[in-house]
């Protein structure tokens, strides 16, 4: 890394690849710290050295950091296809719904369903159920939607 990061502004710091770094930037605080762990799962290797740096991120206090740090977890799941017991924990924790949503479907999409946790594996079947429930109610919604056009359409030619 030729130019050191610049923690105010963020410039460089997703390319850190020391985990000692980004713990010292989670001490003090540092507003780009979320960016720099994205930018360690984007070019690390090693799931244990990567998940603490990850997990710590999703229980940060700052919004954007704990909205980062889930990114990060859906980038581990695309990338390497496995996560630690403690970015799951903080998954199920945070649940469907928030900034936890992406992160648990690219989980869901990049992780052999064998390897998921057992709260996960029944996620996959209420989500398709639910999926398919929200598909056919919005079909209905533009049938019954197309019905009432073509009806006021209808009354419109005869006049009424």
């Amino acid at each position: 890394m030729p130019n050191e990061p610049d923690w105010e502004t963020g410039g460089g710091v997703i390319d850190i690849r020391d985990p000692a770094k980004i713990d010292a930037a989670f001490d003090r605080g540092e507003r780009h710290v979320g960016t720099a762990v994205i930018g360690m799962v984007l070019h690390g290797e090693d799931v244990a050295v990567l998940a603490p740096q990850v997990e710590r991120a999703m229980r940060s206090t700052d919004p954007k950091v704990r909205q980062l740090g889930f990114v990060a977890a859906g980038d581990m799941a695309r990338l390497y296809t496995t996560l630690s017991p403690g970015i799951y924990a903080a998954m199920r924790a945070q649940g469907l719904g928030g900034v936890a949503e992406d992160a648990i479907r690219d989980t869901l999409t990049f992780i052999p369903q064998r390897q998921l946790p057992w709260w996960m594996r029944r996620l996959v079947l209420w989500l398709s159920v639910r999926d398919t429930v929200e598909g056919r109610l919005s079909r209905l919604h533009d049938l019954i939607e197309d019905a009432v056009k073509a009806l006021l359409g209808k009354a419109r030619r005869r006049g009424h």
